[in-house]
């Protein structure tokens, strides 16, 4: 990973929030003191508290080949947050646009895959309206039920039925974890790419995940996430690229990446 490039990117996005990065030069040891604009450092590798059931952590991971990226983890307590999908075929935002619409939003992130007219490749569900269709034999679905509850499965072990009363849902592919934190096998080109990866954790708080840099194959980056300490129980790769971003909202503050390239999807946590 370059990481000038890298603190270009972060430089930019502090334009947009005001939240700034400490980055390593190359040869020097991997960045630990994230830096507000206030100039209050706190460890890199330790949960914020950003709102009742809301933390972030940002984390420096690094793959067998070398390559390198400063993650960003979002980590949210389902009883104080709600899950919104949006879906805007015809309009699609820039995810630091999709925060700006949805006052009093906690958290946004981009969503699953979508053609070039920005219709969703599986199946959505938006504030109860369905559309699309389900992936079949493949891919995964995060999703909220008639009662409110947030899950996450795997649709070859359990398929989507029309009949099903959701409120919100996505789908996207592949599957990288299956519950209890199983490893699953896919076939995925070598090359390394920007990344976004729902999950849940066994205490099954909700995970959102992002690797801003184009660092990681998909295979590396199911690894990494395996091998760290987040006690992921089951996971799920939405679209990566230049989809790829993520905000939260800090009272005043906001920290994140945007996409690189407005996207027709994004899932945004509300306060419960």
């Amino acid at each position: 990973m370059l990481y000038w490039q890298l603190l270009s990117a972060w430089l930019l996005a502090a334009c947009q929030a005001p939240i700034s990065f400490s980055i390593s030069g190359p040869g020097t040891p991997s960045p630990t003191v994230l830096i507000s604009t206030d100039g209050t450092s706190r460890p890199l590798d330790r949960w914020l508290m950003l709102a009742t059931g809301v933390e972030l952590r940002y984390e420096h991971w690094k793959g067998p080949s070398g390559n390198e990226d400063t993650i960003m983890i979002a980590r949210f307590d389902p009883r104080h947050i709600a899950l919104r999908v949006l879906y805007s075929p015809s309009t699609p935002h820039f995810i630091s646009d999709w925060l700006k619409e949805e006052k009093g939003a906690l958290a946004v992130i981009n969503g699953g895959y979508f053609n070039d007219q920005g219709e969703a490749t599986g199946l959505v569900v938006s504030d109860g309206q369905v559309y699309g269709t389900s992936y079949s034999g493949f891919g995964g679905m995060l999703y909220v039920d008639g009662q409110g509850a947030i899950h996450l499965r795997s649709l070859s072990q359990y398929p989507y039925s029309p009949g099903e009363q959701l409120q919100q849902a996505t789908q996207s592919s592949p599957m990288l974890v299956l519950p209890g934190g199983k490893r699953t096998q896919f076939n995925a080109d070598a090359s390394s790419n920007r990344r976004t990866v729902v999950a849940l954790d066994k205490e099954g708080r909700l995970l959102f995940i992002i690797s801003p840099d184009a660092a990681f194959s998909l295979d590396e980056f199911d690894d990494l996430l395996l091998a760290s300490d987040l006690n992921i129980d089951v996971a799920l790769n939405l679209d990566g690229g230049s989809s790829t971003g993520m905000y939260l909202n800090a009272g005043s503050q906001r920290f994140g990446v945007d996409s690189l390239t407005p996207v027709p999807i994004a899932l945004v946590l509300q306060p419960r």
